[in-house]
């Protein structure tokens, strides 16, 4: 997501002329979105964003439970 708010940051200032980068080159300028999309695709590819949704799920249920527990006057402790 940082390569991305880079790439328009980039491309904004490329686009209004702002000095240092209304000289550089177009590769340059657009390089961040293609390193993203390459990001992208090895995140999905490997399964990396996948685990990541997952280890969110399980922290929200770990959560949920545990808020359950202490409405119902139980401590949030060991299991037998």
């Amino acid at each position: 997501m940082y390569l991305l708010g880079l790439g328009l940051v980039l491309l904004l200032m490329k686009y209004l002329e702002v000095d240092p980068v209304a000289t550089w080159s177009w590769w340059v300028v657009l390089a961040p979105f293609a390193a993203a999309a390459a990001w992208w695709a090895w995140a999905d590819a490997t399964g990396y964003t996948k685990r990541r949704a997952m280890e969110k799920m399980e922290l929200k249920k770990k959560q949920r439970i545990e808020k359950q527990r202490e409405s119902l006057g139980l401590k949030p402790g060991k299991r037998r």
